[in-house]
């Protein structure tokens, strides 16, 4: 009798954590979808008005370094993969090479902040910030590729802040042994939002610095 009343409460325990998962990820979809809305809709912004001012636009690129946008590229990509490859350790109840995958995905996103200010800081420093002293002599169409280039590439980063504050508390929580490889969903989530972070710089990427 104790046998069957002790399986009995680890199937009931089962099924909760079932729910809770799947309640769990389809929140998550419902905030990664509210997320695609918004940068959809400033691409649709974008996409207009380079149509109107694409003499501008072709300009304005010019001004970007695309050696490291390519550098913050490869640096995401990485990092996606490490996501991955920390979700898999974790399902394979290996804690510290899970942790230590997530390290690196961290890394990854502190460098890419790191070089994302030295981009904005040498903006800056020409003058080419919004209402800043160089927009003055530029075209209507430069002015608004750097105001959206500001803009959209600014929210990206608060985005990579944001995700590495989740990572961080997954790693806490993993450490403390509270996600584990049988109850892992905050794990995926942080990694479905970081992919979802990546992708929007893949677009970023050649809109602004690749197309000319």
């Amino acid at each position: 009798m104790s046998y069957n009343s002790d399986s009995s409460v680890q199937e009931i325990q089962e099924v909760h954590i079932h729910r809770d998962d799947f309640g769990s990820k389809m929140g998550m979809w419902l905030f990664l979808f509210t997320e695609i809305l918004l940068f959809g809709g400033l691409f649709i912004m974008y996409a207009g008005y380079r149509y109107l001012y694409s003499d501008g636009f072709a300009a304005a690129a010019t001004e970007l370094d695309v050696l490291l946008g390519t550098i913050n590229t490869v640096i995401l990509l990485t990092s996606s993969l490490t996501v991955v490859l920390s979700i898999v350790a974790l399902q394979k109840n290996n804690k510290q090479l899970s942790l230590f995958f997530l390290w690196v995905t961290v890394l990854c996103g502190l460098i890419f902040l790191v070089n994302k200010y030295f981009e904005w800081g040498a903006k800056f420093h020409h003058g080419i910030y919004p209402k800043g002293p160089a927009l003055q002599n530029m075209s209507e169409g430069e002015v608004l590729y750097f105001g959206l280039y500001f803009v959209m590439t600014g929210l990206h980063g608060l985005h990579i802040v944001v995700g590495l504050i989740f990572i961080g508390y997954v790693m806490r929580q993993i450490q403390k042994d509270v996600i584990t490889s049988v109850n892992f969903q905050k794990l995926e989530n942080s990694g479905l939002y970081w992919h979802l972070v990546d992708i929007i710089w893949i677009f970023l990427f050649p809109l602004f610095y690749l197309i000319h």
